[in-house]
């Protein structure tokens, strides 16, 4: 059997997209400025060394060189600040030459006449060199040569790219959170909607809120709708069911009296017969009732006002009896159940208490794991194991001589599992007989 798939998430969807993009937007912005940087850095390094070369190009047609062009950094010996003059056989060089050469490995394109151009070489020891070159033309054509270390352009582009990836990084990791919180506060509507949706199930509510964002309002619109065709459809279904109970009793009631006379039926099989069909009849309405309750059009009933009710209508019918019914249960506690199956499974499991009870019945209701458990318990009797078992078998009773037909607890039972509960019977102790009706909160 093939695996489910498994679910796609919009929040990963959204967050992963939001990653690339941003990601994608971060080195596309540092190549950018790096370049813009590095531009930057060599701007400013070209023009400290074209200052330079007006320098010596000043002093080369004054004719005073060397004297007094060796200004810092370009008097200090060693590797690095250095410039040249080269006219005719003749080379002029900076004190920090020591008697070495500038060597051009890339003397660059020429540029426009009288202004320098950048070019790259190396210096007497190897190191590598940034320079500018400008040919002087005239009567005694020369070339001025001013070179930088390379690290002069490396380290402060360096330290500048140190700088920008921090901080496009503190800046993505900002963006990220902000988007983040972004779609959290965007599938927010999604999320209440899910709770909108379970309170209709549950049937806190009819209907779903329509004000929502504009974006969700649509489905919203679409769901409120379906719920009134749902309605719509119970109703027309409850319509149907009336009528067909008002078409069969009719006919069973008028056999009943017809067959009333002895002389009809005297050994009265056939009458029996004709209870037993209306009491199937009754039965399978009130199956099909609870199936069509049984999804989303459920109604919430409270328990206490139910309860009271029923003991009042129980002491009036047990008055010879004179048992006492204690009830204990919470004002709001509720269930997810139609009211009129609620009263038929209540009045079965408490009328049964007071056929049996000795002059006490106990009522209690507890909330657990999202459903409500009702307890009915009595001081009578009580019932085995084996003879419990046997009581929920449909027309099965263990005294005639008690008034009943055997269907009150199968029925019941059957309703509790149609709205997706229980029962079970066990020892109360009371003494006698304790009946557990789980129903969904």
């Amino acid at each position: 059997m093939a695996g489910r798939a498994p679910r796609r998430s919009l929040r990963t969807r959204l967050l992963a997209a939001a990653l690339v993009l941003v990601l994608a937007a971060l080195v596309v912005a540092g190549l950018v400025i790096g370049v813009i940087l590095h531009r930057f850095v060599r701007g400013q390094l070209d023009g400290r060394l074209d200052a330079q070369i007006v320098a010596l190009r000043a002093g080369l047609e004054a004719g005073i060189l060397p004297q007094g062009l060796d200004a810092p950094p370009f008097d200090r010996p060693g590797p690095g600040w250095a410039w040249e003059v080269r006219r005719g056989g003749e080379t002029i060089r900076s004190g920090s030459l020591r008697g070495g050469d500038i060597r051009l490995s890339d003397p660059g394109p020429d540029g426009e006449p009288g202004r320098p151009h950048p070019a790259s070489g190396t210096g007497p020891r190897g190191e590598p060199l940034v320079a500018r070159v400008l040919d002087v033309p005239g009567p005694e054509p020369a070339t001025i040569v001013v070179a930088a270390p390379e690290g002069e352009l490396r380290g402060p582009l360096r330290e500048a790219l140190t700088s920008l990836a921090l901080a496009l990084g503190i800046l993505g990791l900002c963006l990220l959170a902000g988007l983040a919180v972004q779609v959290r506060l965007g599938l927010a509507p999604l999320t209440r909607l899910r709770a909108d949706l379970a309170s209709v199930r549950s049937g806190r509510r009819e209907r779903v809120p329509a004000d929502q964002p504009a974006e969700i309002a649509p489905v919203v619109a679409e769901l409120n709708a379906l719920l009134d065709q749902n309605a719509q459809n119970l109703e027309r279904a409850r319509g149907h069911v009336a009528n067909l109970a008002h078409a069969l009793k009719t006919p069973l009631a008028t056999l009943s009296m017809a067959l009333a006379e002895p002389a009809r039926d005297p050994d009265g099989a056939l009458r029996r017969q004709v209870d037993d069909m209306d009491r199937r009849v009754r039965h399978h309405l009130r199956r099909a009732r609870a199936a069509a309750l049984a999804g989303s059009a459920r109604g919430r009933t409270a328990l206490a006002p139910r309860l009271s009710d029923l003991r009042a209508a129980l002491a009036r019918i047990h008055a010879e009896k004179g048992a006492a019914i204690d009830l204990d249960v919470p004002e709001a506690l509720a269930v997810s159940c139609e009211g009129q199956d609620l009263d038929e499974m209540l009045g079965n499991l408490v009328d049964n208490a007071c056929r049996w009870c000795r002059g006490r019945v106990r009522v209690s209701a507890t909330a657990r794991d999202g459903a409500v458990a009702v307890s009915v318990e009595d001081d009578g009797p009580g019932l085995d194991p084996a003879a419990a078992s046997a009581v929920m078998a449909r027309g099965r009773r263990l005294d005639e001589g008690v008034p009943g037909h055997g269907f009150g607890l199968p029925i019941t039972l059957e309703l509790a599992e149609l709205y997706g509960g229980g029962l079970s019977l066990g020892r109360s102790d009371l003494g006698g007989l304790r009946a557990d009706l789980v129903l969904p909160a």
